[in-house]
C-alpha cells in the first residue's frame, strides 16, 4: 500500500505546483520510480473521469480511510482502469473494493453517456505542440567525444537526417556543442546509452545557461550552481569545464539532493562537490568560495514556458488570476534574492540566470529590480553586451518590458512568447542575462 500512498503524494506536489511532472517525478526513489511514475501519469490521463466516479459513488464521504481525493484517485485507477489494487488486503484497500460494484457501474454509464466503447477514448489526450518538439540528446563528453557517439549511432541504424522526416533520423544541433536533435517518437530511457550516462536527456532551452556562462576548464576554476537537481545543468557545467577545477552543486532539498548525487555519479563528474544546502544560507565571505568567478543561478519559478510531453496532463485546471498574480509576485522576490546573494561573492565575474517562464514579472522586471539594487550597485553589475550572450540566437527579450529597450538584446529567450515565431525548443522562455563587472579598472563578464 506504500506504493499508492507514494503515487497520491506526487499528485498532491503537482497539484501545489511543486515543480514539473518530469522534475517531480525524478525526485522520486530509484527503486520505485517506474512504477510510482507509470501510475502518476496514467492516473492523471483518467482523472476527469476518475473524479467524476468518485463523486458519483460517494466514496470520500463513506470511507473515511481513504485521506484525500488523490489516494482515492490512484486507487480506482488500478481497480477500473489496470489489474485491480496492487496491495494486501488491508483498510484501505478493503474501503474500495466495498464500493467495487458502484464504481464500476457509475464508469459504465459515463462511457454510454460520452459514447465511447474503449476505455482508451475517456484519456486526457496529448499536447499536439509536444509533438512538434525534438527529442534532444546531449553528449556526455566526459564519458566520449561527440564524433564517437555519432558514428556509434550510425552503426545502430540511424542517421542523419531531418529528424522530423524519420524515425531514425538525427541531426547536430546548430547552437549548442555536443547536442544532438532527434524524432519526437525516439526514446532512449532503457537504452544503454543512457544508463552509462554517456548520454543525458536535456533539452535544449536547458542547455543555454551553462553554455551562456562558458565556465573555464581549467585547474584553477572555481564554479557554483545556486540551485543543481536533477542535475542535468550542473553535469553539463562539468562537461564543459572537463572536469577540471572544482564545481560546487546546492541543492536543499533531501529527495533532489538525492536525484542530483546519483546523476552525477552516474555522469562521471569528478570536479563537483554536491552540498545538501540551501545557497541562500551560505557566507560568502566563507574562504572556501573566495576564489568562485562564476556563477549559475536557475531558481524556481512558474515553469509557465515549460511545453513538454507529460505537462499538459496537469493544465487543465484554471488558476484564480488573483492567486496567480500573488504567486507570481512571491517567486520573482525569491529569483531577486537569489540573483542578489550569488553578486555577494567578492571574486565574482559572471552570473547567469535563468528561468523557463514567460512572464515580464520572473523574467526582464526581475533583470531591472536586480540592476539598480545595491548589491549591482556596489559589484559595478551591467547587463553583458549582446555580442557576449550567444550572439547568434535571433530571440531576445521584450524592449517595452526594459527601462532602456536597447537592453532587451542583452536577453536571450529560448521560446515563443506573444507575437513570436515557433521553433523547436521546449520552454517558452527560458532567459540567460548577462552582466559585466568593473573591479580597478578590468572588465570581467557576468551573466544572468
Amino acid at each position: 500500500m506504500n506504493f499508492y500512498f507514494e503515487a497520491a503524494k506526487t499528485l498532491d506536489r503537482l497539484d501545489s505546483k511543486q515543480g514539473s511532472i518530469k522534475g517531480v517525478l525524478a525526485t522520486l526513489p530509484a527503486k520505485d520510480r517506474k512504477r510510482t511514475t507509470a501510475l502518476v501519469i496514467e492516473t492523471l490521463k483518467y482523472k476527469a473521469i476518475l473524479v467524476e466516479v468518485i463523486e458519483l459513488s460517494k466514496l470520500l464521504k463513506l470511507e473515511r480511510k481513504i485521506t484525500t481525493l488523490n489516494l482515492a484517485l490512484v486507487l480506482v485507477h488500478d481497480l477500473l482502469l489496470a489489474r485491480g489494487i496492487q496491495a494486501g488486503d488491508g483498510p484501505v484497500k478493503q474501503a474500495v473494493l466495498r464500493h467495487k460494484t458502484r464504481l464500476h457501474t457509475e464508469f459504465q454509464k459515463i462511457k454510454i453517456k460520452r459514447g465511447v466503447k474503449a476505455n482508451t477514448d475517456l484519456a486526457h489526450t496529448g499536447d499536439q505542440r509536444a509533438a512538434r518538439i525534438p527529442r534532444y540528446v546531449r553528449i556526455n563528453t566526459l564519458a566520449w567525444s561527440t564524433e564517437i557517439a555519432v558514428q556509434s549511432l550510425l552503426s545502430r541504424g540511424f542517421t542523419t537526417s531531418d529528424p522530423f522526416e524519420s524515425n531514425t533520423g538525427f541531426a547536430i544541433d546548430e547552437h549548442i556543442p555536443d547536442l544532438l536533435c532527434f524524432s519526437p517518437q525516439t526514446t532512449f530511457h532503457e537504452d544503454p546509452l543512457y544508463k552509462s550516462g554517456k548520454i543525458i536527456l536535456q533539452d535544449k532551452a536547458s542547455c543555454f545557461p551553462a553554455v551562456v556562462l562558458g565556465p573555464p576548464a581549467s585547474d584553477s576554476a572555481f564554479v557554483i550552481d545556486a540551485t543543481s537537481a536533477p542535475g542535468n545543468k550542473t553535469s553539463h557545467l562539468s562537461a564543459i569545464m572537463k572536469n577540471k577545477g572544482k564545481l560546487f552543486a546546492f541543492e536543499r532539498d533531501k529527495k533532489r539532493f538525492s536525484t542530483l548525487t546519483t546523476m552525477l555519479s552516474r555522469a562521471g563528474c569528478r570536479n563537483v562537490e554536491p552540498l545538501n544546502v540551501d545557497f541562500l544560507t551560505v557566507d560568502p565571505l566563507d574562504p572556501k568560495y573566495a576564489q568562485v568567478t562564476h556563477i549559475l543561478v536557475d531558481p524556481s519559478c512558474s515553469g509557465s514556458g515549460i511545453v513538454n510531453r507529460l505537462d499538459h496532463l496537469v493544465e487543465t485546471e484554471i488558476e484564480n488570476e488573483g492567486d496567480k498574480d500573488d504567486r507570481l509576485k512571491r517567486l520573482a522576490s525569491f529569483q531577486v534574492m537569489m540573483v542578489k546573494h550569488a553578486m555577494r561573492f567578492p571574486g565574482v565575474q559572471k552570473i547567469v540566470y535563468s528561468t523557463c517562464s514567460i512572464h515580464a514579472i520572473e523574467n526582464e522586471h526581475v533583470v531591472l529590480e536586480i540592476l539598480v539594487s545595491e548589491e549591482a550597485k556596489t559589484g559595478g553589475f551591467s547587463l553583458a553586451s549582446p555580442e557576449d550572450v550567444l550572439p547568434q540566437w535571433p530571440r531576445r527579450g521584450l524592449p517595452e518590458e526594459m527601462e532602456d529597450p536597447s537592453q532587451a538584446a542583452s536577453v536571450v529567450v529560448t521560446k515563443k512568447r506573444k507575437g513570436d515565431e515557433e521553433d523547436a525548443t521546449n520552454e517558452q522562455s527560458q532567459k540567460q542575462k548577462k552582466k559585466k563587472r568593473k573591479r580597478n579598472g578590468v572588465t570581467a563578464q557576468l551573466s544572468n
